[in-house]
C-alpha cells in the first residue's frame, strides 16, 4: 500500500486516533479582556439568516461575528509588533500546518499554584526524559486549564490583583524563540502568555519573542490529556484571511494507539 493508503487504513481500524483539540465556539466562549484604554475583540455571535422558512425554504444558514483571536485560534507573526514584517495568517505555508507535537504536563504544579510558569529548566528536564523537542513542531503546554473553559470567570481567573493564569516565564519564552527548534507554542489558556505577563519584561513575552522570531501560537486547546508526551502529529487549520493577524482554527491530533 502507498503511505496514504496505509494512513487511511490506520484511521479506519482505529490504530491511529483523531483527537479533537478544539474548544466549541459559541456566544459563551471566553475572550481576552484588556483594560482601558485598549480596545477589545467582540464576543462570538451567530445570527440566523434562514431556517427552512420563508426566508429560505430549503436551507439553514447564519451570519457570524467574531474576532480573529477568539476560542481555539492560531496566532500569526504579524499579530505582534515584533513580527510586523512577518507572515499574516494567509501566508503561513500549508506545510507548517501539519507538524509533530510534544506535550509538557504541568497540571500538578498548576493545581498548587495557578500563577505557575514553565521554565527553561522544566523543558530541559522533560528533554532528559523524552528526547529533544521536535524540529519544526509544536510544544504543547498542558496545565489542566481546559477544565475551566466553559466558565469564563474561572477561565480568566482575575481578581483585584490581576489575572491568575499559568503560562511561560519570560526567560523560557525567549529560549523557545531563539534556541529551541520548535515552530510554535500551544496552550490551553486564553492566550499563549500567562495572566501576569503584562508585568513581565518584556510584556507578553511569548507574543513578543515567538512571533518576533517568525514562530506561531495556538491557544485555548482542549484534550491535551489524551495525547502522549511524544509521537502525536498536529493539524492546525486556520482560515487564510488576507492581511489577518490570526484566525479561529480547528486543531486535530493524530495519535498512534
Amino acid at each position: 500500500m502507498s503511505l496514504l493508503e496505509q494512513l487511511r487504513a490506520a484511521l479506519g481500524d482505529g490504530s491511529i486516533e483523531v483527537v479533537d483539540l478544539t474548544a466549541p465556539l459559541s456566544e459563551t466562549t471566553p475572550i481576552l479582556q484588556l483594560p482601558e484604554p485598549f480596545n477589545n475583540t467582540v464576543p462570538f455571535t451567530l445570527k440566523e439568516i434562514s431556517h427552512y422558512d420563508d426566508r429560505g425554504p430549503a436551507w439553514y444558514w447564519n451570519d457570524i461575528s467574531t474576532g480573529e483571536h477568539t476560542g481555539t485560534h492560531f496566532d500569526a507573526p504579524v499579530h505582534w509588533i515584533t513580527g510586523r514584517d512577518g507572515e499574516d495568517i494567509s501566508q503561513v505555508p500549508p506545510g507548517r500546518l501539519i507538524a509533530p507535537a510534544v506535550v509538557i504536563d504541568s497540571t500538578a504544579e498548576v493545581a498548587a499554584d495557578p500563577d505557575y510558569l514553565l521554565s527553561v529548566d522544566d523543558v530541559r528536564e522533560w528533554e532528559r526524559k523524552h528526547g529533544p523537542l521536535p524540529a519544526g513542531g509544536w510544544l504543547l503546554h498542558r496545565t489542566g486549564w481546559d477544565a475551566r473553559s466553559r466558565d469564563a470567570e474561572a477561565f480568566l481567573n482575575a481578581d483585584e490583583s490581576g489575572s491568575h493564569v499559568p503560562g511561560v516565564s519570560a526567560e523560557c519564552a525567549r529560549w523557545l524563540a531563539e534556541e529551541a527548534p520548535v515552530a510554535g507554542l500551544g496552550t490551553e489558556t486564553v492566550g499563549t502568555d500567562a495572566g501576569a505577563a503584562p508585568g513581565f519584561d518584556p510584556p507578553f513575552p511569548c507574543h513578543s519573542y515567538l512571533l518576533g522570531a517568525g514562530k506561531y501560537g495556538l491557544t485555548q486547546l482542549q484534550n491535551l490529556a489524551r495525547l502522549p508526551a511524544t509521537g502525536a502529529m498536529l493539524i492546525a487549520s486556520p482560515l487564510p484571511i488576507i492581511g489577518g493577524s490570526g484566525s479561529p482554527a480547528r486543531v486535530l491530533a493524530l495519535v498512534e494507539r
